[in-house]
């Protein structure tokens, strides 16, 4: 059975691809974006399989 670790992170407009990017090499999967505190910075929500990276 696969575990799973969880990550949230905060996007800025102007460099998002960049840390989805960033995230993506680290293992992690985007699993969603939902509007965050600030409404100009939603906020990733990723997934990895735990013991990797």
């Amino acid at each position: 059975m696969t575990t799973w670790e969880y990550a949230t992170v905060p996007l800025i407009s102007h460099a998002t691809k960049q840390i989805l990017d960033t995230w993506g090499k680290d293992g992690w999967e985007l699993v969603a974006v939902l509007p965050g505190t600030e409404a100009n910075n939603p906020v990733a929500y990723l997934k990895r399989p735990t013991g990797q990276q």
